[in-house]
């Protein structure tokens, strides 16, 4: 009765939170995704396979630390060797499927319509922990358009075309304690969803270990239901910090802001346009990175050069924040 009353409260106060859910942030440790790969054969192709030919001695090598004794054995240009890569969930269980991408590494051309041969997919430890086979689909249909890119026939996917054979053990409970890892760490939101769990259980449970995990003790009403306790900690609402950031795409003009990018005075002149930022304002309007840029759209300069001015307001240290050029 006890455990039912804490939990109704604590219901009713995640609910009275209205920010992001600390599930979309972060991930319990001790469960990930695990990397899968194998090597093997698609056959079934339309003259479009390999000549038979390893291209390089890497593979032969990989070949024969998995077992496998393919060179000299693919001569039909019906078949072709591909590496088949997948990622396993945790918690993934026997009998349960996965998506696979199967990439030629020969001199295919295309594996478009083939079929792949039942081939077991290894873990880092060398172990399988998956089999897969099934057609490989490449895409949609062929378009002839100047517009679109070719289709790329060398590489395709599988949908749930890897069966579980093993489940990889995952331990996310450590002395009656579990961590949470934000997937972008930082020091105020790590503070935030520490304080925001003690918060909604009315005890200090929780507790900021540095700018990415969060150590959580398991209350003792869920030490037989640690499943319930952490759905109610994934429920939680916070507001996690943005850090200032521009991002900026030089080879298609993109331009992204993040956070509260703020600006100090200045004036600067380039090429015909001259803009000025005084006491925190420009043209009457907040002083803020967006707003500049409305104002140097509005004065007709290109996106080539708004990402010249901004790297150079950044250089001279008038933008608050951090700009990333890709």
């Amino acid at each position: 009765m006890k455990k039912i009353i804490l939990v109704l409260i604590l219901i009713v106060s995640i609910l009275s939170f209205a920010n992001v859910r600390i599930k979309d942030i972060s991930d319990f440790r001790g469960a990930r995704d695990n990397q899968l790969f194998g090597i093997g054969i698609v056959t079934g192709l339309n003259g479009t396979g390999d000549s038979g030919n390893i291209p390089s001695e890497m593979l032969n090598n990989l070949f024969k630390n998995l077992g496998m004794q393919i060179k000299n054995q693919i001569t039909s240009k019906n078949t072709a060797v591909v590496i088949i890569t997948a990622d396993i969930p945790s918690f993934y269980k026997e009998g349960m499927k996965l998506d696979v991408t199967v990439s030629a590494v020969g001199d295919s051309k295309s594996i478009e319509n083939g079929v792949l041969i039942q081939t077991p997919l290894y873990g880092a430890d060398n172990n399988v922990y998956a089999v897969a086979q099934g057609n490989v689909l490449t895409g949609g249909a062929e378009v002839k358009s100047t517009n679109l890119q070719k289709k790329y026939k060398v590489s395709g996917y599988i949908p749930q075309g890897a069966i579980v054979e093993k489940e990889i053990p995952a331990n996310i409970v450590s002395n009656n304690t579990i961590t949470l890892n934000l997937k972008h760490p930082d020091f105020s939101t790590a503070a935030r969803v520490s304080m925001a769990i003690n918060v909604t259980f009315s005890d200090k449970i929780s507790k900021a270990m540095d700018s990415s995990s969060i150590k959580i003790k398991i209350p003792d009403v869920f030490y037989d239901d640690v499943v319930s306790f952490l759905a109610l900690i994934e429920e939680i609402e916070v507001q996690p910090d943005v850090k200032a950031q521009i991002i900026i795409n030089e080879k298609t003009g993109t331009i992204v802001l993040g956070g509260k990018v703020k600006l100090a005075d200045f004036s600067l002149s380039y090429g015909n346009f001259v803009i000025s930022v005084n006491d925190g304002s420009i043209n009457g309007n907040p002083a803020t990175i967006d707003n500049v840029i409305a104002a140097l759209k509005a004065s007709g300069a290109t996106p080539q050069d708004i990402i010249a001015i901004i790297q150079n307001l950044s250089k001279a240290g008038y933008i608050y924040g951090e700009v990333v050029v890709m």
